[in-house]
């Protein structure tokens, strides 16, 4: 006679222990999952902030690197071609100066190396209360308003906090919050030796960092081309 045997299985409380490990495993699968993908987005955030930043700032040290002034100026002008004119503010300094920095990008344009480079504030109009910092190059040099010169304009820093330019007198080895290549008193036909460039701004966590960078201005000198006869 045959004896059977019970066949050996599992007890409810057994499969129900298995389904919460299992359960658990799950959810700190997917926990770490979700973490290392938003930690990948924040280090992408910072890495596309920090690109921003270095190209921003490299931008602005390579035109003032090349400012220039230049003596073959009309004397009556009021509005003359080279100027440096910075004045410092309580967010973002009004910045205005003639440089050599310009870019031709195409063989016979009407374009010179020569433009007039300016850094203003513009509000965000996709985001309320964001300043962004624009730069604004005229297409060419002229005894005109400023504002009614054509010009491109390009978006430097989005969301900026405040700047702060200071620009380093070697006259009397000081440095100063403001410089006026235009006024009698100011500094007519000189430039600064070097500029200091420090920018508060806020990263994807919202909190205010500082940068600074320094230029030199490689030109201190008006320019004076004669033609000998």
């Amino acid at each position: 006679m045959r004896v059977r045997h019970p066949q050996a299985g599992m007890t409810l409380l057994e499969v129900m222990i298995a389904v919460a490990i299992l359960v658990i495993m799950m959810t700190l699968a997917w926990k770490t999952i979700a973490n290392t993908s938003e930690s990948k987005k924040v280090f992408e955030k910072y890495e596309e902030r920090n690109h921003e930043l270095r190209m921003a700032l490299g931008r602005i040290v390579r035109d003032f690197e090349s400012a220039y002034l230049s003596k073959n100026e009309d004397p009556n002008a009021t509005n003359p071609r080279t100027m440096f004119i910075a004045k410092s503010s309580f967010k973002l300094p009004d910045v205005r100066f003639s440089t050599l920095d310009h870019r031709v990008l195409w063989a016979d344009a009407n374009e010179s190396e020569q433009t007039v480079i300016s850094y203003v504030a513009h509000d965000d109009p996709a985001h309320a209360g964001v300043v962004d910092w624009v730069r604004r190059e005229q297409r060419r040099l002229s005894n005109e308003l400023p504002d009614i010169e054509p010009a491109e304009y390009d978006v430097l820093i989005h969301d900026i906090v405040s700047a702060k330019l200071e620009f380093f007198n070697w006259k009397t080895t000081e440095w100063q919050d403001t410089w006026n290549t235009m006024q009698a008193d100011g500094q007519r036909g000189w430039l600064p030796s070097r500029v200091r460039i420090t920018i508060t701004t806020k990263g994807p966590d919202d909190k205010e960092y500082k940068l600074m960078t320094e230029a030199r201005i490689w030109m201190q000198e008006a320019l004076n081309f004669t033609i000998s006869g």
